[in-house]
């Protein structure tokens, strides 16, 4: 380990640190528009200029320059102070200085490193120069002519999201970052370059002129788009959500988040539910609770009674529906309600067992029935990690899609899990740290999940210290569900063999309600979609930024998210509408408040208590290993557009029409 000497103060740095990390580990702040420590050193603002010696007698970039044995660095000195004072101040030149109608005043890298570094005054009076904006699709605004070339979109592009489509044209003064043709962005996470701009040459675009960052209440919340769990925090004002920004969790999400994670709050204030409702003559009629109450009371269903759970529900719903429903002598609970079955006897045999974050280590990987950009996109950037910066190589069998990094795609028959070619198994047998990968739709094939097992044992993927079984979810509430007893051996096919008069949806919106005809269907739920549309009573509920509550994600990891704005109208919590039904159907659940429900439902389920990991332990169910010979299907038609929060956003409709259905839509001259 090098030993260096920061402003006088003396440490060792691991080898291969730069200059500015060992400056940062002696607890100097240095300024910086271009380095990232997720995107590779591009040395191109020159802003990190610090002083080295034995060295040139210049200021040098500290970001690109290696730590060596014996380095005196200086932070503060005169040369320093003047460079960086120099560097600001080219960097202004053609800068507009539009603040006051900039989206990014207030939380600005360059106003604040203009006060704390810059000169204060310029130099420079002659004519400043313009850029012409650029499209780069529905989610990113560009004014151009703010940039300060940093590079940082375009590596992150490049490295993470894994599409080029963003780079730069001409050179010099002259030079311009633009995307491809000028075409929208076709990635799934070109949101996080907003995050990465230092400036407001990229902003976003359903954000814009929509508040400044001192109006905002920020809470941090779970985001429940997909079964990641990204760490965000969610920025108010009065009631409404205005925009959802990642936090740093480098177990989960890094600092990234998907654009349907940041902007499909729009749709948390459209087609909302905040009255109850009843069906009379054939249609839905506005309706008090107590009058909701009594028409589920009038059923007389006794112990006939199911509870289905959606996408987006929370662990303390699906325990206070549980408590009512098993309170009522029944134990119908389901929570896959698109119609999966496969065996949830082991939750280590459903559960992404490597971890998140340990999966960015594995040498080689087989991925099965999974498109990770739509399931899991923060996933797949882990994948993409493992491929990119340490050669991992990929395996695939499912329908063929540009994952973002070099995949050998075996073909599309389930069948391929239990008759590996040659190269392929001598490869996992190879591996050091092989990684299975199995989606919600290669789940779906019968004999699939056994075979998965099988493969695993037959490729030694859990041994000591790793565990290279993974099946990844694409439903915030799936693991957590599970953790609750909400699966049936024969999936809802169950609940709809059992017949039952009274079956209560908890968000849940994907579920063939044909099936259900005579069945009397209360509706819990949010917004106004399909769930609600069948049902014969609708009583609304919070969403996910209108209560706390406790979710798993699919690796296990149990999380708690804070409440951000109240629910509309005449809207409640939904462990408080559980609550209150008992009273009217004359039965105890065992709670009277949000706290009291959450310690009875870590009573019941104690690793539901601790956050983190859930210890699942390593045991492997006895499953028939023949797949069917048949395609794989895929779980997720539309990414944009895969529950009712998202189908209710402008934002994520007019996404899915330009960037999964191909429409154009043409900008307006201004």
């Amino acid at each position: 380990m090098p030993k260096v000497t920061v402003d006088g103060v003396e440490l060792d740095v691991p080898q291969g640190a730069t200059v500015l990390q060992a400056c940062e580990m002696a607890g100097k702040e240095i300024p910086r528009f271009c380095y990232h420590e997720r995107l590779s050193i591009a040395g191109n603002c020159r802003m990190c200029l610090v002083e080295v010696s034995p060295g040139p007698p210049k200021p040098q970039a500290s970001c690109a320059l290696p730590t060596a044995e014996g380095q005196v660095i200086r932070t503060d000195s005169p040369m320093v102070k003047k460079a960086r004072e120099g560097v600001m101040e080219f960097l202004l030149i053609n800068h507009p200085l539009d603040c006051p109608i900039c989206d990014q005043g207030g939380e600005c890298d360059l106003q604040d490193q203009s006060v704390a570094y810059g000169r204060g005054a310029t130099r420079y009076d002659e004519n400043k120069r313009a850029v012409t904006e650029k499209y780069m699709g529905p989610i990113v605004k560009t004014v151009m002519t703010r940039c300060i070339q940093c590079t940082r979109c375009v590596r992150f592009a490049e490295e993470v999201a894994g599409v080029e489509d963003i780079g730069a044209i001409y050179r010099g003064e002259n030079m311009q970052i633009t995307s491809y043709l000028e075409r929208a962005v076709a990635s799934e996470l070109s949101g996080n370059i907003v995050d990465l701009c230092p400036v407001g040459a990229l902003t976003s675009k359903p954000y814009a002129f929509e508040a400044r960052p001192w109006e905002l209440t920020k809470t941090l919340g779970i985001d429940m788009m997909d079964a990641v769990g990204t760490n965000v925090r969610i920025d108010s004002r009065g009631r409404q959500v205005l925009r959802v920004l990642p936090r740093v969790n480098d177990d989960v999400n890094e600092e990234w988040a998907s654009d349907k994670t940041r902007h499909h709050v729009d749709g948390l204030v459209r087609r909302r539910l905040d009255r109850p409702f009843v069906r009379k003559d054939g249609q839905l009629v506005e309706a008090s609770w107590a009058e909701a109450f009594e028409a589920i009371k009038a059923v007389n269903a006794g112990s006939s009674v199911a509870a289905i759970a959606g996408d987006l529900v929370d662990c303390e719903t699906m325990f206070a529906a549980k408590a009512l429903v098993n309170a009522l002598g029944s134990s119908l609970l389901e929570g896959r309600q698109t119609g999966l079955d496969y065996d949830v006897t082991s939750l280590s045999a459903v559960n992404f067992n490597t971890t998140i974050a340990e999966a960015e280590n594995a040498d080689v990987i087989l991925l099965v029935g999974t498109n990770l950009r739509w399931e899991a996109p923060l996933i797949n950037t882990r994948v993409r990690k493992a491929v990119w910066k340490k050669g991992a190589k990929v395996f695939a069998i499912g329908p063929e899609t540009d994952l973002t990094y070099k995949t050998e795609w075996l073909g599309d028959d389930a069948s391929l899990v239990a008759k590996l070619p040659a190269h392929v198994m001598e490869a996992l047998k190879g591996a050091e740290r092989p990684m299975l990968i199995f989606g919600g739709g290669a789940l779906s094939v019968p004999g699939v999940h056994g075979a998965g097992l099988a493969l695993a044992k037959a490729v030694n993927a859990v041994r000591d210290g790793w565990n290279g079984f993974n099946v990844v979810h694409f439903s915030a509430a799936r693991m957590g569900s599970l953790m609750l007893g909400y699966g049936l051996p024969g999936g809802i096919r169950d609940v709809i063999a059992a017949k039952p008069k009274l079956a209560f949806f908890l968000g849940a919106d994907e579920v063939d309600f044909a099936a259900f005809a005579e069945t009397f269907k209360v509706y819990v739920g949010h917004h106004g979609d399909k769930g609600a549309h069948a049902a014969d009573v609708i009583l609304p509920a919070a969403a996910w930024t209108e209560k706390d509550f406790t979710t798993v994600n699919t690796e296990g990891r149990v999380q708690r998210s804070e409440r951000a704005v109240f629910a509309p109208g005449d809207a409640r919590e939904d462990w408080s509408i559980f609550r209150a039904l008992a009273d009217a159907l004359d039965v105890n659940v065992g709670f009277d408040s949000f706290d009291e429900c959450r310690a009875a439902m870590i009573a019941a389920v104690p690793a539901l208590g601790q956050e983190g990991l859930a210890d699942y332990g390593w045991t492997v169910p006895k499953l028939p290993a023949k797949p069917e010979a048949r395609a794989i299907p895929s779980p997720i038609k539309d990414f944009y557009l895969t529950n009712a929060i998202c189908r209710a956003s402008p934002t994520m409709q007019r996404c899915s029409q330009e960037l999964i259905h191909g429409e154009d839509f043409a900008e307006a001259a201004e």
